[in-house]
């Protein structure tokens, strides 16, 4: 079983550590002190398992599970935290268990077990992250690694075929992710202006007639103005006079 390590404290990295050692067929592959560089050790080394801190800077743990969700595989999570106060937040980012600091062998003994009956069973698919969370960064995957992009600096997301190009302040990335969830989750933020794009709230500066009779969208920051459909003109206007 490969697990990777993500705490911010050293010295609980290392007292995980020296526990899986004394744990048949267990083998820690990487060790990480953030969120960020979880989803990273995790995208490179396909483990098994994460031992999984919640408090840590940056993305939290809870964060970090939910992008584990739609890895494939997806890895088992375990939890591994100070406060016993996150317990129902952690189980509604699918962990597989809740370890309460420090952590006991047999406690840890006990979660590997139940990794191994969830891997046995394993379903063929990546579930989705719980409804109701949403994320503050999406996820793209550039050639074996990962980039988050806070979803603060998205622009706008257009749909291109299976993917979905996300225009942020730092260039376009894709992922592969359907619009129309991305419109669940980020309601708030983001409006529909298109079947193919959603654009966020407080980049639309204004909509305008174009010479051939098209409404289009004006963009904070985009050098190009968006078409707008037809049938989103009416609830498009609506959206702007209550910004």
């Amino acid at each position: 079983m490969k697990v990777v390590i993500a705490d911010d404290e050293p010295l609980a990295r290392e007292r995980l550590r020296a526990m899986l050692a004394g744990e048949p067929g267990v083998e820690v592959v990487a060790e990480a002190g953030d969120g960020h560089a979880a989803l990273h050790a995790c995208a490179e080394h396909h483990p098994d398992m994460v031992l999984l801190d919640i408090s840590m800077p940056g993305i939290d743990g809870l964060e970090t599970a939910r992008h584990l969700a739609a890895f494939e595989p997806r890895p088992a999570v375990v939890f591994c935290t100070a406060y016993d106060m996150h317990a129902l937040s952690a189980f509604e980012a699918q962990a597989i268990d809740y370890l309460v600091k420090p952590v006991r062998p047999e406690r840890l003994s006990a979660a590997l077990q139940r990794v191994r009956t969830f891997a046995a069973g394993r379903a063929q698919h990546a579930d989705h992250p719980g409804e109701g969370q949403k994320r503050t960064h999406l996820c793209a995957r550039l050639r074996g690694s990962l980039r988050l992009i806070p979803v603060d600096d998205i622009r706008y997301l257009q749909a291109e075929e299976k993917y979905v190009v996300v225009h942020h302040a730092r260039g376009e990335d894709l992922i592969e992710e359907s619009l129309k969830s991305l419109e669940g989750e980020f309601a708030e933020r983001f409006v529909r202006i298109h079947r193919n794009c959603l654009v966020a709230r407080n980049e639309i500066v204004e909509l305008r007639r174009a010479g051939d009779g098209h409404t289009q969208a004006v963009l904070r920051h985009g050098a190009h103005p968006l078409e707008v459909s037809r049938r989103c003109v009416s609830q498009l206007r609506d959206t702007l006079r209550h910004l």
